[in-house]
């Protein structure tokens, strides 16, 4: 498969004409736009995929356990996470919201990133090492800065683009129509690529936007947009493949910047703060389920002879491993509670000042343990 025949079937479509490789059950349904991959890669995304949910399911039950901060589930959106990032350069830099954990993983997911979850800044700083933006709970304003990277790669004659994660909710937020403006104006090598998981907390897709498809807002902006579906891991590595080749080229016959919509659903909670009992059917809940990437992209594998129970079963054991691990070195750090005041400004403010003189003098007269008690 050429990449001229990806652009030309995948960036050229209409924004509703939703792009597919494989089908719910696994059965590749447009064999020229399958992907010609290594069996080794092939094994690689799955693994990541399983471990993305299986690192999923432990942060929820450490939340629930009180030893974890509120945290945003990626349940249902792995395909679309992890195709996404595996059709990147290593050096292409990634931008997400909150809940691409998948995206991470991709990347190598540093221990580090577990300690933002439990409260720790440093958490963040990590990701920078595996060329990823810090994540970003205000919704829709990292946008903005992705473009602004791949503005500066361009004016720089660097061979790499920025590819931003967002919600569909992050669609009626300013930052994003600003960034998409932008990005057009500038010509940057940039791909918007729209999580829509149907619901923006508690508001469905359907309320968001009177717009038939997310995909063709790029119109308004000078630049093309299309639709894939975000629960076919290939399906989303092809098209973002296309779409990194073409915010590549410089021939100018073709903007750069791409918007993808990658349509799929969330299986769980907004975050473990919500109950989405109160606003969804579970039918609904279980009608996407059929769809199930990890399933759907197990099956596929099995077929072409790439995975077996062996295979799978070593796969459980080494995620479990190393899930087990990220927790261990997480747990082990010993947070220093005055570094919540470094960094806040490049020079401590005479009230920041104040405010840790009076944390360290209820320190040092309780202790620690007594101001941790919950009472």
């Amino acid at each position: 498969m050429s990449g001229d025949v990806i652009e030309r079937d995948l960036l050229e479509r209409e924004p509703d004409d939703r792009i597919r490789v494989l089908d719910a059950d696994g059965t590749v349904v447009a064999p020229d736009l399958e992907p010609d991959l290594e069996p080794e890669t092939l094994r690689s995304m799955y693994r990541d995929m399983r471990f993305s949910r299986r690192f999923d399911e432990r942060m929820i039950s450490l939340q629930r356990q009180g030893r974890l901060g509120t945290y945003a589930s990626l349940a249902g959106q792995e395909g679309s996470q992890i195709g996404s990032t595996y059709a990147l350069a290593s050096d292409d830099m990634l931008s997400f919201q909150y809940r691409e954990h998948g995206a991470v993983a991709a990347r190598g997911a540093p221990w580090e990133y577990l300690l933002y979850w439990m409260g720790h800044e440093d958490g963040n700083a990590a990701l920078a090492d595996v060329d990823v933006f810090p994540l970003n709970i205000s919704i829709g304003s990292h946008i903005p800065h992705a473009v602004g990277w791949s503005w500066a790669a361009k004016l720089n004659d660097e061979e790499n683009v920025t590819v931003v994660h967002f919600g569909d909710g992050s669609t009626s937020e300013g930052d994003f129509h600003e960034a998409m403006n932008i990005a057009g104006v500038f010509d940057t090598p940039t791909v918007f690529f729209c999580n829509n998981n149907q619901w923006a907390i508690s508001v469905p897709r359907e309320r968001q936007t009177a717009s038939a498809t997310i995909a063709q807002k790029a119109r308004a902006y000078g630049f093309g947009g299309v639709q894939v579906d975000g629960m076919d891991p290939l399906a989303s590595y092809v098209v973002t493949t296309a779409a990194r080749e073409n915010a590549l080229e410089s021939d100018g016959d073709r903007p750069r910047p791409t918007l993808i919509e990658a349509v799929q659903y969330r299986y769980g909670a907004h975050t473990t703060a919500d109950d989405p009992d109160v606003y969804r059917d579970e039918a609904e809940v279980e009608r996407w389920r059929q769809r199930d990437p990890i399933d759907r992209f197990e099956a596929y594998l099995r077929n072409r002879n790439v995975l077996d129970d062996g295979r799978i079963d070593a796969i459980e054991t080494e995620i479990a491993e190393a899930v087990a691990t990220l927790v261990d070195h997480a747990e082990a750090v010993d947070a220093d509670p005055t570094e919540m005041f470094e960094y806040t400004y490049e020079e401590p403010t005479p009230r920041l000042e104040e405010q840790r003189d009076y944390l360290e003098a209820l320190r040092e007269a309780h202790g620690d343990s007594a101001l941790l008690e919950d009472e």
